[in-house]
C-alpha cells in the first residue's frame, strides 16, 4: 500500500488509478521532461514550460497536453475538455491500463516537446478596454480623483471600470461610482481586501 506522501499530487481520484498513473509516469520519464507538481498534480516541463500533465478522475485517468492544440493528433486521441473555454489544452482520456500504448504516447509527447522548442503557443487575447463615460465625467469635475485613478495599475483600473460598467442601469452605475470614489481617493483597489 502506497503511503500518503507517494500519492501526493495524484489528484482526488489518483488512488483508484494508481497503477495506471505510475505506468504513464514511467513512459514520460523516458523523455527529456522534468517532473514538477502544480495545482496539486504531476506536471512535466521542458525548460520550465508546462508540456504534459497526468491525473486520475472519477471515470477515467488522463494525460493532458498544455499546448495540445498544435499536435497533429493523427490517431484522434485528443479532446478539448471545455469547448470555448480551453484554447490550447487537449486531453487524452483512458479508462483502462490496456489502452496505454507506449509507442503512440511517446510520439505525442515528443511532438509536444518539439512544438515547445519551436515556441508554439497561443497568445492570450487582450481584454477589451472598458470605458465608463460616467466615471470620465466625474473625473473631469474632480482632478484629484483623476490623479488618484491614474496611480492604479491598468489591471486595477480595469477592475473598477468593469465593476461600474457591468451594471445594467445608469442609476446602479452611479451608485457603484459613489461606492468606489472613496476607495480610489484612498488608493485602495477594488479587490485589495481579497488579495
Amino acid at each position: 500500500m502506497a503511503t500518503k506522501s507517494e500519492n501526493k499530487g495524484m489528484w482526488k481520484y489518483g488512488a483508484q488509478w494508481e497503477e495506471e498513473l505510475i505506468l504513464l509516469r514511467a513512459i514520460i520519464d523516458k523523455t527529456e521532461l522534468t517532473e514538477t507538481t502544480k495545482w496539486g498534480g504531476p506536471v512535466f516541463v521542458y525548460e520550465k514550460k508546462n508540456v504534459v500533465g497526468i491525473g486520475g478522475f472519477k471515470d477515467y485517468f488522463a494525460l493532458w497536453f498544455f499546448n495540445g492544440v498544435f499536435l497533429k493528433d493523427e490517431k484522434k486521441k485528443l479532446i478539448n475538455a471545455q469547448e470555448d473555454v480551453t484554447k490550447s489544452l487537449r486531453q487524452w482520456r483512458f479508462s483502462s491500463k490496456e489502452e496505454i500504448d507506449e509507442t503512440v504516447i511517446l510520439e505525442y509527447i515528443k511532438e509536444a516537446i518539439e512544438n515547445e522548442k519551436q515556441g508554439k503557443v497561443i497568445k492570450p487575447s487582450k481584454k477589451e478596454a472598458i470605458v465608463s463615460e460616467l466615471l470620465e465625467k466625474e473625473m473631469a469635475q474632480n482632478p484629484a480623483l483623476k490623479d488618484a485613478f491614474a496611480k492604479f495599475s491598468p489591471y486595477k483600473q480595469y477592475e473598477f471600470l468593469e465593476y461600474i460598467e457591468s451594471a445594467k442601469q445608469e442609476k446602479t452605475k452611479l451608485s457603484r461610482i459613489e461606492k468606489v470614489l472613496p476607495m480610489i481617493l484612498a488608493n485602495i483597489g477594488l479587490n485589495d481586501k481579497y488579495r
